[in-house]
């Protein structure tokens, strides 16, 4: 096996490249599976010098090469500059834009479309029928068209099914809107979770997800904070009352969405305001990651879609993640109800006005933890300590009708539950190798995420007030089962990892072709799952 070299983006050679052949030594039938396998990458200095460096891997297909941790530390300082921003604005408006219902809905939306008996809960729910349909499709379209260009054209079409919204005037018409409105939000969360795994590293993604992930609280609070400025306006032309919210917040996404088109480069090799140097570097640490393969961005197959999909981490992953949104989005969609149930006595704009505090204590939870995944490049025990305050703060809801206590209560909901949204796109991203298997493994993600939205409009049921203890009771039962299920995955993984240790990599692999080992992903004998 090889000596791991350093390599900086200032790493250069003289000006005639070496041509390296590539190297392999016969062990078995299959030379390259079981030898030492050398790979190129063409580094910059800063004076366009090129050199050829040579980056080997182990016989096992890990990468043998060490980066200069302060080159690697001044490049993810720019891609969070440039990357990261954008897609944490569009987030924010797509959250805003699908829970901006629930204030509209105390501002009086439900009298004016005459909405009766289980109708709000219809509209929540067909907004997350097509929502589940086109989840992995739009995955797979974010793949083949490009991030660059995919996400700011759903952003865009999000935003102007906001202003369609306020224009509704039955229960027929908002239907139609909120499933379309569905079908162009579905690729955002997935999208967005892929577009940043093609630049950062596996224990750099969680805390870049959080980033944007934090938008969905802060849109609870922010969106709160807008609605209630938005209703002190008499009116925004032919506009008044709650179809204010849906025409402003709209206009605001797709001014975002136009930016974005300018603003989001598709891939490292794209990045006009890298450097070649820059560009090389982003490409290399990311392939140095990559098992048993040598490509950043794959050709796109079936078989390697269904290897994203059907990884045992990325089904216990999405089952969590479907337990977690019918918390999630109950709390995001109910939030101003369950405060009116609470404090029945206030406005309408202090209603919205309560609900800021908890959304901005979910934020602050929704940094710190994947910031601690990210130092201790962990992510199922983090998983699993985002249970116990939210358990605590259902039984706190089933226990006592006390004002106090309940609206104390939803600060500890709102404390961790929104942190699983980084954790679990992470936990499915860092346990496949190849780029159309974390494509599909992430939709499959939040595919489930999403089924577990469609349970959620049910949970907090009209009958069930005002202190729904049925709904307070299916989400206690969500997230102990969340506990359950992480912690029993977390020795699965340390079990199925000490088998795979005792593999004979050689004899897995004899007879297999280049190809045939790559398209391997996660079941390749070398590849160990990480917790």
């Amino acid at each position: 096996m090889g000596e791991k070299r350093a390599i900086t983006p200032e790493a250069s050679s003289s000006s005639d490249e070496k041509a390296v052949a590539h190297h392999a030594e016969g062990h078995g039938k299959n030379h390259a599976a079981a030898t030492d396998e050398y790979v190129f990458s063409t580094l910059h200095c800063t004076m366009d010098r090129a050199s050829t460096v040579l980056t080997q891997r182990d016989r096992y297909g890990n990468a043998l090469i060490h980066i200069d941790p302060e080159a690697e530390r001044r490049l993810r300082w720019k891609l969070d500059l440039m990357i990261v921003p954008t897609v944490a604005l569009l987030y924010l408006f797509c959250f805003i834009d699908r829970a901006n219902i629930g204030n509209a809905r105390i501002a009086g939306l439900e009298k004016d479309l005459n909405l009766t008996g289980y109708d709000y809960n219809g509209l929540l729910s067909v907004f997350y029928i097509s929502y589940i349909v086109f989840e992995i499709p739009s995955n797979i379209g974010c793949k083949y068209f490009g991030p660059g260009w995919f996400i700011p054209t759903i952003s865009l079409g999000f935003g102007g099914l906001s202003i369609a919204m306020a224009f509704v005037n039955n229960f027929a018409q908002a239907a139609g809107v909120r499933f379309l409105l569905g079908a162009f939000e579905a690729g955002m969360l997935p999208g967005i979770a892929y577009y940043l795994s093609r630049w950062y590293r596996r224990s750099e993604l969680t805390f870049r997800l959080g980033l944007y992930i934090v938008m969905a609280p802060m849109a609870g609070a922010f969106g709160g904070l807008l609605a209630s400025g938005i209703l002190q306006l008499e009116s925004f032309g032919s506009l008044t009352s709650w179809r204010m919210i849906f025409a402003i917040e709209g206009v605001i996404t797709c001014v975002l969405a136009v930016i974005s088109y300018i603003t989001l480069t598709d891939r490292p090799e794209t990045a006009r305001w890298l450097t070649q140097a820059e560009k090389d570097l982003a490409i290399l640490r990311i392939k140095s990651e990559r098992v048993g393969t040598t490509e950043v961005l794959d050709k796109m197959d079936v078989k390697k879609l269904m290897r994203g999909i059907l990884n045992p981490v990325t089904l216990s992953t999405s089952f969590i993640f479907l337990l977690n949104n019918i918390t999630v989005q109950g709390v995001s969609f109910f939030a101003p109800t369950i405060v009116r149930s609470i404090y029945p006595g206030k406005s309408t704009v202090m209603t919205q006005l309560l609900t800021v505090p908890p959304y901005v204590v979910g934020g602050f939870f929704t940094l710190l933890l994947p910031a601690i995944s990210w130092k201790m490049d962990r992510r199922q025990i983090i998983i699993m300590s985002c249970t116990p305050l939210v358990i605590v703060g259902f039984i706190i809801f089933l226990a006592t009708t006390n004002t106090e206590a309940r609206y104390a209560a939803i600060f500890l909901l709102s404390s961790s539950i929104f942190a699983l949204g980084p954790m679990t796109n992470s936990q499915v991203s860092a346990n496949v190798v190849s780029d159309t298997a974390r494509s599909s493994a992430i939709g499959m993600n939040v595919m489930c995420g999403n089924i577990g939205g469609l349970v959620s409009t049910w949970s907090f049921l009209p009958t069930d007030g005002p202190n729904y203890p049925i709904g307070n009771g299916l989400n206690l039962a969500a997230i102990s089962t969340i506990l359950i299920v992480a912690t029993a995955v977390l020795f699965w993984m340390k079990k199925d990892n000490k088998r795979r240790e005792a593999l004979s990599v050689e004899e897995e692999l004899a007879g297999m072709s280049r190809e045939e080992v790559q398209d391997l992903d996660w079941k390749h004998p070398a590849f160990r799952w990480k917790p």
